[in-house]
């Protein structure tokens, strides 16, 4: 079998129309060319993709579109999460409550607000309103800390998605704004 590179070097070789096929992403993709807005409020300023819904509860927000969410809740810590703590008690809490918890994951890295503890992990999804269908889905849950104030972002997707670079967008993005 010819890979991809030789066929189009002699399509263009021989001057051989081809039609382009389409991109087919798996659902949850999110589309390489969203554009993102700055939403603010008394804790934090973060870039989220434009045009998904939005869902207010106290001190919780949830960004949603398709299969695709991003929930940051913010609360008081007086110590900031480590690692060993995380995966002592966070990682707890996540097997008894999450359905379809799998693959868990604790790591430490730099975000642009600093240093905040990434969790990974395998869920299933709520129900479809529509179908009842299930999904399972890839989640990525970043807790940022800063002078007794904790926000955990919680992002999760289908699968297989690729969203890698709108969830650095949305993570570099999170800033402090107290």
């Amino acid at each position: 079998m010819r890979s991809t590179a030789f066929l189009a070097a002699v399509v263009v070789s021989f001057g051989i129309p081809v039609l382009a096929q389409a991109e087919n992403p798996p659902p949850g993709d999110i589309p390489d060319n969203q554009a993102f807005v700055t939403v603010r409020n008394a804790a934090y300023s973060v870039k989220v993709p434009e045009g998904w819904q939005r869902i207010k509860k106290a001190s919780r927000v949830t960004f949603t579109d398709k299969y695709n969410s991003i929930r940051i809740d913010v609360s008081r810590s007086a110590t900031r999460p480590t690692m060993s703590s995380v995966r002592t008690t966070d990682l707890a809490i996540l097997r008894r409550t999450v359905k379809g918890f799998a693959q868990p994951s604790v790591t430490s890295l730099n975000r642009a607000a600093g240093r905040v503890i990434l969790v990974t992990y395998r869920a299933t999804s709520p129900p479809s309103a529509v179908t009842g269908k299930t999904v399972t889905n890839d989640v990525e849950c970043y807790l940022f800390w800063k002078k007794g104030m904790l926000a955990t972002m919680t992002l999760q997707a289908p699968r297989g998605s690729d969203n890698v670079d709108p969830w650095k967008i949305v993570t570099d993005s999170f800033t402090w704004t107290r």
